[in-house]
């Protein structure tokens, strides 16, 4: 079952229902063809370079653009909370107050104010999905659930890939593996190619990055590929955090001791696409120092992992 506060429900005609941010279409990233990229509200971890912080809670939350406010102040008299004020700099909301009812938003004529999550059906998606089926068909693509943390919602995933299947759509999770081993196997029958991060081979390191140790992941990737279904690790490169010849080695070495022929691994090079949605959330950045790493230091990494006989692809 999904932890407390994720929005999933059943309804009378047996539909289940999930907390859903993003529905991207046309995306080449998140697997191979061209795909549609569902993203899921929830995560356990707390990744310090985490690009989705409106992927981080389960519940739905407004956020604010203060480049196109234009501070008329309706937003002010429709919240019953009295939790947003207007001043020279923009809007402020005071998160303890505000409930997220998003009356705000439907006054907000500039549309500095939005809502990051909704509730839908895996029905609803799928039809969203199936509407691009030809794409997939013709690239060799399909649909992929991200995150947050797809694990985090299993019953929706199942239900969602269980529409998929059936209409002849691949389907692919992207995980942090940071869930319990059930909630893995209810979505694996389901799931045609599993993109699995491997962000530290160190468990007190993960743990400082991201909140938890890596004792669990572990063990789900194991998981993952005892099941026989394809899968892909994925390395997020981040400066001065795992990519020193130490960090990548761990790396190395587990995926050499885990995966079975072929033996594949992405590399996702760190960017600061996400740093804005810190601001419209209210929330600090953290790695704010950091850049991009050059491409003469990711085709480094990369002929590393090919020294230990991975297939190594660049991704981003």
């Amino acid at each position: 079952m999904a932890p407390k506060g994720a929005l999933i429900v059943q309804d009378a005609s047996g539909d289940v229902f999930g907390s859903v941010f993003n529905i991207q279409k046309y995306s080449i990233q998140d697997g191979p063809g061209i795909r549609t990229t569902v993203f899921l509200k929830g995560c356990t971890l707390r990744c310090t370079w985490c690009a989705n912080p409106e992927s981080q809670h389960f519940e739905p939350e407004i956020a604010h653009r203060d480049s196109v406010c234009s501070k008329c102040g309706r937003c002010v008299d429709a919240c019953q909370e009295r939790a947003i004020s207007v001043d020279a700099k923009g809007i402020h909301i005071d998160r303890k107050l505000c409930t997220n009812c998003g009356e705000c938003i439907r006054v907000c004529a500039p549309q500095a104010l939005k809502m990051f999550g909704d509730k839908m059906s895996a029905r609803e998606v799928f039809e969203k999905i199936r509407a691009d089926a030809d794409f997939y068909r013709n690239s060799g693509g399909g649909v992929t659930v991200s995150g947050g943390e797809p694990l985090a919602q299993p019953d929706f995933v199942a239900a969602l890939f269980r529409l998929c299947r059936n209409d002849g759509i691949e389907t692919c999770i992207e995980t942090s593996g940071c869930a319990s081993g059930k909630a893995l196997m209810e979505i694996l029958p389901y799931t045609s190619l599993v993109l699995f991060d491997m962000k530290l081979g160190n468990p007190a390191a993960y743990r400082r990055w991201t909140s938890k140790s890596n004792e669990e992941i572990l063990r789900n990737l194991g998981i993952a590929v005892a099941s026989g279904t394809p899968l892909i690790l994925r390395f997020p490169m981040i400066p001065g955090i795992n990519d020193s010849d130490e960090d990548l080695k761990n790396i190395a070495r587990i995926a050499v001791e885990t995966l079975k022929k072929p033996r594949r691994i992405n590399i996702l090079p760190y960017h600061k696409f996400g740093a804005g949605k810190y601001l419209m959330l209210d929330r600090e950045y953290q790695l704010s120092e950091l850049i991009t790493p050059k491409d003469i230091e990711v085709q480094k990494v990369k002929r590393l992992f090919e020294s230990y006989g991975l297939e190594c692809e660049v991704v981003g």
